[in-house]
This record gives structure tokens, sequence and C-alpha cells, in this order.
């Protein structure tokens, strides 16, 4: 496959093995038992760095490996590969906060390597409109950038993997997603931990929507959602299972894996809904013009829940 020049020759995937992956778990009934608070002392480790400038200093991101889908192969860079973990697993990401987060503030870096991608049909890069005056530019996956992805191994068995737009009017609130998972992810790594999987609501809904279902006449028993709440690491509220927009499992510096549920709110949201996510125990982030509303709410509830700001 024709590509630009470059002094050395890319590397087969497929003539070496594969790295070992840690196996963090395959179903919901390993569900981590909730969020830890973190330790008084931070410490910055080395997976911070890796997460925050993975490419926007590191020349060994420009490192070519084939990586082959059928009969065809797929070169690609270090860095156009991580990429497409990035935005595989949150479906869709603007491309400021790709920039920013993945490539270190390194616009030209990350501008390259979605020409190619989207030249090679692995990524889709669209700009929409998200109201009379505002259009925001994002990436997805494709459906053969879906299939790359899954066929080379690059994530974890149990991460999984989005491709496409779901609900296009809901696309700035999906891509900000990514920029929740940055803010955490930080957190976590400030006291030693590491980020391990996400997963969006859609697949927290689908695993919990499973188990109800074999309660068959005791879905609506109380007790048996409870149980099945419990075993999801989610909570019973009013007869209700709230569900978060994400869930972040992390390994903590002793090794022990927890998880810590994230909801991205709005000003949209009325006080019912938002009082039911905090006590739920849902870290609550908002964009920075909507904070000041939410924080009134929860207030006025007597909620004792923060508010962080995008």
């Amino acid at each position: 496959m024709s590509r630009e020049t470059y002094s050395h020759d890319p590397q087969d995937t497929r003539a070496s093995a594969p790295e070992s992956r840690r196996q963090h778990r395959s179903g919901p009934s390993g569900a981590p038992a909730g969020r830890r608070s973190a330790p008084e002392v931070p410490a910055r480790n080395e997976s911070a760095e890796v997460r925050e400038q993975y490419c926007g200093r590191d020349a060994r991101s420009d490192r070519l490996r084939a990586h082959y889908l059928g009969e065809r192969a797929y070169v690609l860079r270090d860095s156009e590969i991580h990429s497409l973990k990035e935005v595989g697993k949150f479906r869709v990401i603007s491309a400021a906060d790709l920039a920013k987060h993945a490539y270190g503030e390194n616009l030209r870096r990350m501008e390259r390597d979605v020409r190619q991608l989207v030249r090679h049909g692995l990524l889709a890069d669209k700009t929409l409109e998200i109201s009379q005056r505002k259009t925001l530019r994002v990436v997805t996956l494709t459906k053969v950038g879906h299939r790359l992805l899954k066929k080379s191994n690059q994530l974890p068995d149990d991460q999984p993997i989005y491709h496409g737009l779901v609900k296009p009017r809901d696309v700035r609130h999906d891509a900000d997603l990514y920029r929740v998972y940055q803010t955490e992810a930080a957190r976590i790594e400030s006291f030693g931990g590491r980020p391990v999987r996400v997963l969006l609501d859609f697949e927290l809904r689908s695993n919990l929507n499973r188990d109800l279902a074999l309660l068959g006449p005791d879905k609506d028993d109380p007790d048996s959602r409870g149980r099945v709440a419990e075993r999801h690491g989610l909570q019973l509220i009013d007869g209700r299972i709230p569900l978060p927009d994400l869930r972040v499992e992390y390994e903590t510096p002793e090794g022990e894996l927890r998880h810590v549920d994230l909801e991205l709110t709005t000003r949209d949201y009325r006080p019912n809904a938002l009082a039911e996510k905090a006590r739920a125990g849902f870290s609550l982030y908002t964009r920075s013009e909507d904070a000041w509303r939410l924080r009134r709410v929860l207030d006025e509830r007597e909620l004792i829940a923060g508010v962080s700001s995008l």
C-alpha cells in the first residue's frame, strides 16, 4: 500500500506475538464494590505522562506497523493506532479534544493522522450543527476501523469498542464524555491509580437489563431489583436504578479493582433527575456555564454532592 517515504521499514504485527494484556473481567457479576476516596498525598506517575503526552512529544509515535484485515494491509503509525483506540472506546470525540489529550495539543500531528485514517476508511471526520450558530467537528470509527481495531487486539477483550453516531442530536454531550474521562483519569492517577477500562451507559444498560429480565415474575420486586443493582455496582433509588453516563474502572496502588461512575449534567436536567443522580453516588460533572445553576439546585435540595466544571 502506498504511503509517504520513510527511512525505516514498517513492522508486520503478524510476525510477533501480541503483548500480554490483563483481562479485567468478563461480565457484570464481578462488578467492583464502588468508588474509593483518594489518599492524602498525590503522586504523579508515569502513566499520567503517557496519557497526556503520548503523541505530542514522542518521536516513536511515528513508528510504522502493518495491521491486517483479511488480505489487506494497513500501514499505520503508532499514534494513528492510539487515536483509533481512543475514539473506539468513547464512540465520538471532538477533534479539538483529541488534539489536546491524545497529541499534547499538537494540532498539526493530529490533522496529519486524522487525514490518513480517513483516507484509509478507518475514521469518519464530520462537522455537525449543534445549534443555530455553532458547529462541532467530531471523529468516529467506521465499520472497517472497528473491525481492524478488534482484529489487531489493541484493547483488552472486555473493553467495548464502538463505531458511528447513534444520536446525532446528542453529539455534543457524548463527545464531552471524553473530557470528563480525562479529568477523572488525572484524579485517579494523582493518587497512584491506573484506569483500565471504560464503559458507556449503553453497555451498562445492556448488562443490567439482561439480568433484570432473568428475574421473570420478580422483576418488579424491590428486593430482587436491589440485589441486581448491587451486583452491577449500582443503587436502587425510589424503585429505579439510575445509570451513569460513564463508568471508569481503575486499579488502586494496592492492586484492587474499583470503579467510579460519572455523570455529565447540563442546565436541561430537571431538579428531580439531578437529585436522583446525586443520591446514586455518581460524580457529577458539568460545563462551566452550567455549574452555578446545578450547584444551586443541589443546595436547595440539601444534597451533599459536588459538581466539577469542565
